[in-house]
């Protein structure tokens, strides 16, 4: 017998950890979209180096208008354990290169996407489009994977 959330399914689950400086709205929307569309053997995660308190109000509105409700996540410190854990890491761009998670995290994609915070709504659009058809790429590569590892 399966039993949900049994320590078995949770050591079988890969994790894929989206992260920015503030955690306020690419790594947000990024994880809610991996999450609509992620093989069942993969979960996501987001986080900051510079955490804000709150996620970007046009980030949550901009989601609602593609049925994802975000607006229940909360901006979160990336941690080793969150590193160490994480089968891929995806940095969404950085506003401050001091602070950029590139520096300290190795293995890490780029995908160098504009930062919503203070952009008028149309732009946030145009921004959560580009993050949907990064992610649907994502895990179209990562089911191929999945695919030619189990044959």
């Amino acid at each position: 017998m399966k039993f949900f959330g049994s320590s078995k399914d949770e050591k079988s689950k890969k994790t894929v950890l989206f992260v920015c400086v503030q955690n306020a709205g690419r790594s947000q929307i990024a994880e809610a979209f991996f999450r609509k569309y992620a093989p069942n053997n993969y979960e996501a995660l987001s986080a900051g180096t510079e955490p804000v308190g709150n996620l970007n109000p046009l980030a949550i509105e901009a989601m609602k208008e593609v049925g994802i409700d975000i607006s229940k996540q909360r901006p979160k410190i990336i941690t080793e354990d969150m590193i160490r854990q994480s089968t891929a890491r995806i940095n969404m761009g950085c506003i401050q290169r001091e602070s950029c998670p590139t520096l300290f995290i190795h293995d890490v994609s780029d995908w160098n996407i504009e930062d919503p915070k203070g952009k008028p709504l149309e732009k946030v659009r145009e921004i959560r489009d580009v993050i949907e058809s990064r992610v649907k790429e994502l895990v179209t590569s990562l089911s191929q994977t999945s695919r030619q590892i189990n044959f």
